[in-house]
């Protein structure tokens, strides 16, 4: 690791640590994924500083990448003085997954807020995410690409690891009955096999992303466009859902661009 690298981290990490001590302060529900983001942040950090990945500079620029694109979503979906930012300018500013995940209901439980957040920036942001750090180049040449999709796939490990540890800190948060302690291994053997299944269509939809770009600019936005309307759907049929593992288990956790 770099000292430019781990500052860039680590300015990344400061950010978020900002961002949640508002969030608290201001009882914003939003706090409960970004607590989670933070944590798995700082867990990423620690598996590269472990070299627990093949290309640990080309990991820090991705999420550092990653972590932008929600962090500057989270900023603009706000004015100074206003919470939440009013409807048009967020119909300017914010992408439609993270408008449907930051207006849903305050009172929906944590761990649905969690979902929420999870959703529009895995799905929608991570491609993108992939995209900016992966050069046509890199597409192209079978060795980096697999170097690039071996570290992508790691990263499920460092996820799974925190399953554990995020459903007891939701867990101490919630109001939880009987019925939700004995299903408590179950849903964490869900969210192991949710998030396994979103990040092979990442990887997908980022694979069709880079075949647009090639395409040129107009071909990109399209299919932007659309990873956006199908994301956005994803998100608000997880904050209708009245029974969110069943949806999960009927629709899947990831969304899949068409015709690639």
């Amino acid at each position: 690791m770099t000292t430019g690298d781990a500052g860039t981290i680590a300015s990344v990490i400061a950010r978020m640590e900002a961002d949640l001590a508002r969030l608290t302060a201001a009882d914003d529900p939003r706090r409960y994924f970004h607590g989670v983001y933070l944590r798995t942040t700082r867990a990423v950090a620690e598996e590269v500083a472990d070299g627990g990945f093949a290309d640990p500079e080309w990991v820090l620029r991705w999420d550092v990448a990653f972590a932008d694109l929600y962090l500057d979503a989270l900023a603009a979906a706000r004015q100074p003085g206003v919470e939440p930012v009013d409807a048009e300018t967020a119909e300017r500013t914010v992408s439609g997954p993270w408008r449907v995940a930051f207006g849903a209901p305050r009172d929906l439980p944590p761990l649905r807020h969690v979902l929420l957040g999870l959703n529009a920036h895995i799905n929608y942001d991570l491609p993108q995410a992939l995209l900016a750090v992966i050069p046509a180049a890199d597409f192209a040449s079978p060795a980096v690409r697999a170097r690039r999709e071996a570290d992508h796939r790691h990263v499920d490990t460092v996820l799974s690891g925190r399953v554990a540890a995020e459903d007891d800190e939701l867990t101490a948060v919630s109001r939880v009955g009987v019925l939700d302690r004995l299903l408590r291994p179950a849903n964490r053997a869900a969210s192991r096999r949710f998030l396994a299944e979103a990040r092979e269509k990442v990887w997908h939809n980022a694979t069709a992303l880079d075949e647009a770009r090639a395409a040129g600019p107009d071909a990109l936005a399209a299919r932007l466009a659309e990873l956006e309307r199908l994301c956005a759907a994803r998100v608000q049929d997880l904050v209708s859902s009245r029974q969110v593992l069943l949806s999960l288990a009927v629709h899947g956790f990831g969304v899949r661009l068409t015709g690639a």
